[in-house]
C-alpha cells in the first residue's frame, strides 16, 4: 500500500509505502509500483494508538464485551494494541490464562493485546506466591480495582516485581477509605506506592490518575528519579463533577482537578492516555456498576479537548497516545513512530471533522456512554495494523 499526501503531526505532506506489514520508506513523491494508493489528501496521519487500560471481560463476563466486540471497538478508534486488566472469571492469575487470552485476540486479527496478571491470586489480597513463577514474556502485574489492601504484603510485591523486572500497575484506591472520602482513599494509596517504587527501584506505573494531589505526588516521585509513570483518562479530561454525575472509578472530580491533569498534560508529569473502557450491560449499570466504554470516543475527547481547547499541540498528544503507551509497554522498538522499519500500525483522523457522538453507533457490545449527544472534532477515518484496513468510516 501506497498513502499519499497525509499531513503528519506535525503538519508535513508526506508519502508512506508499506510492505510486508512494515513502514518501508516516509518521504515527498514516493512512486507507486502497482500498490494499492490511498490518497490521503485533507486527513492527517498518526501512529495507531495503544492503550495502557482497557477491559475486554474475557473470559467470564462476555455479555458485557468479548474479544470480537472489543477489537471492533478499539479499530474503530485507531487502537492497535490494547493493556487487558485481570478483573475476568476467573481472575487472570497465571500466563497460561494471558495467553489464551492474547492469542484469541490475534485470530480476530484486529487488535492485538497484552493480559496483565493479578497481583495476589484470584485477588484475594495475601497470596503472591505465583508471581515468583511467572516466565519472562508476563512482565505487567495488577489488582485492577481491587488494590492491595496490607501495606506489608504490597512491599513484599514491590521487591518481588524489582527482582524480576515486572511493572507494577496501580489503581489507587484504600478500599477502607473509599466508602467516605474517595479522595483520600486515591491519595494515600498514592503516596504508598510511589513510595515503594523508589525504595525498591520498581517500576510503577499509576492508573486513571484523578485528583490534583495524586499528579503532584507522582510529579514529586519521578523529580526524585523513581520509575513511575501515570496515565489519565479523557473522561477525566473531559468532565468535572458540575457537568456529570455518572459512576466511574475513580469518580469524576472538580474542575480545579481538571485543571491540574491538564497541566500535568504540559509538563510532562502524565505518560500516556489510557482509556480505561470499561463496557457494562445496561443492567449492570443500573444496579451502580462504575465504568465507561472509552475506545471509539478517545481521541476525538481528548482532541478537542487538548488541542482545540487548550491549545496543546497535535504531536503531544501523538505521543501520550501512541509513542509514551508504547515505552510504557515494552513495544517501542517496533510501534509508536512512522518510522522506516515500524510496524504498519497507523490512523487516519479528519481534524476538521465535527461530529456526535452516538451511543448506538458504537461497536462495542456495550453502550454506557455519557459522551452520547457529545460534539467532537477529529473523526477517525481509517485504521491500519500491519499494513492490512481493520476500520474504514
Amino acid at each position: 500500500m501506497l498513502i499519499k499526501n497525509a499531513r503528519d503531526a506535525e503538519g508535513q505532506v508526506l508519502d508512506y509505502l508499506i510492505a510486508d506489514g512494515k513502514i518501508r520508506a516516509v518521504g515527498v513523491d514516493l512512486p507507486a509500483h502497482g500498490q494499492e494508493v490511498v490518497d490521503a489528501a485533507g486527513l492527517t496521519v498518526l501512529p495507531a494508538f495503544i492503550d495502557t487500560h482497557c477491559h475486554w471481560r474475557t473470559p467470564g463476563f462476555e455479555y458485557k464485551e468479548d474479544i470480537a466486540t472489543g477489537s471492533a471497538a478499539a479499530a474503530a478508534g485507531g487502537y492497535t494494541f490494547v493493556n487487558l486488566m485481570p478483573n475476568t472469571r476467573p481472575v487472570c492469575s497465571s500466563a497460561e490464562q494471558a495467553r489464551e487470552v492474547e492469542e484469541q485476540a490475534r485470530a480476530v486479527g484486529l487488535c492485538d493485546a497484552n493480559q496483565t496478571v493479578s497481583i495476589t491470586k484470584n485477588f484475594d489480597g495475601r497470596t503472591i506466591d505465583h508471581l515468583l513463577d511467572l516466565p519472562e514474556d508476563v512482565r505487567f502485574i495488577t489488582e485492577d480495582g481491587n488494590g492491595v489492601m496490607n501495606n506489608a504484603t504490597m512491599a513484599r510485591v514491590f521487591a518481588i516485581a524489582a527482582e524480576k523486572g515486572l511493572t507494577v500497575m496501580s489503581h489507587a484506591e484504600d478500599r477502607e477509605i473509599s466508602p467516605w472520602d474517595y479522595r483520600l482513599a486515591e491519595n494515600i494509596e498514592t503516596v504508598r506506592n510511589c513510595h515503594l517504587a523508589e525504595y525498591y527501584g520498581t517500576r510503577l506505573h499509576m492508573c486513571h490518575v484523578s485528583t490534583r494531589e495524586a499528579v503532584d505526588m507522582v510529579r514529586q516521585s519521578r523529580r526524585r528519579g523513581a520509575l513511575v509513570t501515570c496515565e489519565v483518562t479523557p473522561h477525566h479530561l473531559w468532565f468535572d463533577d458540575s457537568r456529570l454525575q455518572y459512576r466511574v472509578n475513580p469518580p469524576i472530580r472538580k474542575a480545579d482537578d481538571v485543571a491540574a491533569l491538564v497541566e500535568a498534560v504540559k509538563d510532562g508529569t502524565v505518560s500516556c492516555i489510557g482509556t480505561d473502557h470499561a463496557p457494562h450491560s445496561e443492567e449492570d449499570k443500573a444496579k451502580g456498576a462504575a465504568g465507561m466504554v472509552g475506545l471509539e470516543t478517545a481521541f476525538a475527547v481528548c482532541y478537542t479537548k487538548l488541542c482545540r481547547m487548550e491549545g496543546l499541540p497535535l504531536e503531544l498528544l501523538s505521543f501520550l497516545m501512541s509513542a509514551g503507551p508504547a515505552q510504557i509497554l515494552g513495544l517501542d522498538d517496533r510501534k509508536g513512530r512512522l518510522v522506516p522499519g515500524f510496524d504498519a500500525d497507523l490512523v487516519l483522523v479528519d481534524l476538521d471533522h465535527l461530529f456526535t457522538v452516538k451511543a448506538e453507533d458504537l461497536h462495542s457490545k456495550s453502550k454506557n456512554c455519557p459522551y452520547d449527544g457529545e460534539h467532537l472534532y477529529g473523526k477517525v477515518m481509517l485504521t491500519l495494523k500491519g499494513g492490512k484496513v481493520t476500520y474504514k468510516a
